[in-house]
This record gives C-alpha cells, structure tokens and sequence, in this order.
C-alpha cells in the first residue's frame, strides 16, 4: 500500500464526518472520497514536506475571495495534518483580529466613515496579529490567548471567550481574504472600483488610508508566512453569491436568530472588497505556492503546485 492509500484509509472517516456534520458537498460517497485523494491529500502531503524542509513552526496563509470556502479547505487539511502525520495544527483567522465595534466607529468618525464596515485592511488589529506571530514563534512557548471576534454581533467577544493556545504548533494555518494581499500604485487608487467608491470616496480617503496599511503594517505581517495557499475563484461576481450561501448558513447556525445581512446588503457589502480581491487574482496567481482554481460551483477544478 502507498503512502497516498495509507492516508486515505486513516482519514477518511473523520473526514466524511466533518462533511457531513457541516452540510458540505451534496455529493455521493465515492466523489467525496475521490476529492480527499485528488485534492486534500496531495496538499497534505506537500504541506508536511515543507514542515520538514524548514524544521520549526511553518507558517501557511491561506487566503481566497469571499465565501470561497478557505474555512472548510482549513479544517479538512487539520484532520488529514492531525490523523494521518500527527502533526500539532493551528488554525487562526484574520476576521478574529478584527478591530472592536468601538475602535471602528473612532476610525470613522476620524478618519473615513467607510471604516466602521469590518473588511479592509486598516480594520484589524495589527498589534494583536503580531503578538500571535511572535508568541507562536518563540523558543520559549507558553500559552496565551487571541481574540474571537462575533460576526452576527459585529464585535471582539470579551476576553473570557478568547482562545487558549496551550501548546506550541508545529504548523499554523492563517486563513482570511485578504492574506497576502499587496498595495496598489496611486495611479490605480485615483480610479474608483465600484459605486461605493465613486459616491462615498470621492476624494480617496478611505482606499489610500487602506492601501498605506498594506504598505506597511501588513506587508510585514505577510512576510512572516514562509508559503501561501491561494483559491483562486472564477470571477467577482461569484463573491456575492457565495457571500449569500454563507449568510444563510450563518442564519441556520445562530440559535439566538441574530442579525444577517440582507441580500442588498451583501451586494454593498462586497464592494468594500473589490478592489484588493481583483487585485490579489493578479497578485496571488503569481506568488502563491499552491493555487487551487475553484469552479463557479465551488467545486476544485485543479491545484497547482509551484513552490
């Protein structure tokens, strides 16, 4: 038996479980079966191999359009990464560093109003991001906690619901949209990428105050990820309806039937990420080691394998 078969016997049960748990893929047994062999364990793998070759923490970011599935893509190479190489597997979200509802609206009030609206760069915390880099790094581990941020409430949960890091991870998995993303030249922020930016920036604000973060505070975040695993999705327009998806689930999961956004709302919503999302297709398409090519169904067409 081959390694690949070896894998596959060994995962495949919790695999189809997480699947199943999480209402993914309405597929037959035998696809889905075939999709953890074409798909996820091949990353696996090469994911292991660039453990090896580095001999300490390996920092991953994985990053893709909005609704592109990098949550589910994370938890199913965890379980393969855990099951199959027992690897210690962390997985950290840019969204759980967003900045708190307070900090968002000072930022309006002060610098753009665009900026209570969670999304671009300049609203998380970059110092926290930091902090979570340089603890998971350090020599001398000792645990300590990152925020967990509450979409349905729009706000950083109090530190008592914060997670606990207990033990230092061999490999991290830093997934969010805009994960490796870079700044524009001034001569294409002039420009307006959507009707959000042409009626509420019209003098630039909002998108040169983004692209300065990205020049500086995330650019060196960015840095410190030794590879990027980037899903690359067809087109924009399957941002909203995949945002959509992702609303209603979120809707079916809330007990206390939080607030979702409504379909007008997402179409606004996801203007606010236009702009870094088409340039990261140009961007990530290049640099990523891994490219993973989505179809409109959000099925995996293909992976590539470049680094």
């Amino acid at each position: 038996m081959n390694e690949t078969e070896d894998c596959l016997l060994k995962v495949k049960n919790d695999y189809l479980k997480f699947l199943s748990k999480e209402k993914i893929f309405k597929k037959s047994k035998s696809t889905k079966i075939k999709i953890l062999k074409k798909t996820y364990i091949p990353i696996s793998f090469w994911i292991e191999n660039k453990y090896k070759e580095k001999g300490e923490t390996l920092f991953l970011g994985l990053s893709g359009g909005q609704g592109s599935g990098k949550t589910t893509v994370s938890k199913i190479l965890k379980i393969i990464l855990r099951k199959f190489f027992k690897r210690r597997i962390y997985i950290s979200s840019i969204d759980d560093f967003y900045k708190t509802l307070k900090e968002r609206n000072l930022m309006s009030n002060k610098i753009h109003p665009l900026f209570k609206t969670r999304g671009v760069p300049g609203t998380h915390d970059t110092n926290l991001i930091k902090k979570f880099f340089s603890f998971t790094r350090n020599k001398n581990f000792r645990k300590f906690k990152i925020p967990k941020f509450d979409k349905s409430a729009d706000d950083r949960l109090p530190k008592k619901y914060w997670q606990t890091i207990k033990n230092k991870p061999e490999i991290v998995i830093f997934e969010g949209w805009c994960i490796g993303a870079k700044a524009q030249p001034n001569s294409l922020i002039r420009k307006p990428a959507n009707q959000l930016e042409k009626n509420e920036d019209e003098k630039q604000v909002w998108r040169k105050y983004s692209n300065e973060r990205l020049k500086k505070e995330y650019k060196k975040i960015f840095k410190m990820i030794d590879h990027y695993i980037f899903m690359k999705i067809p087109n924009f327009k399957m941002v909203f309806e995949w945002r959509l998806l992702q609303e209603m689930k979120l809707l079916r999961k809330s007990h206390l039937k939080k607030k979702i956004m409504t379909y007008n709302e997402i179409k606004r919503f996801i203007m606010f990420y236009e702009r870094i999302t088409l340039q990261m297709l140009k961007d990530l398409s290049k640099s990523a080691s891994v490219i993973m090519f989505l179809k409109k169904n959000h099925e995996i067409k293909k992976v590539l394998f470049k680094y």
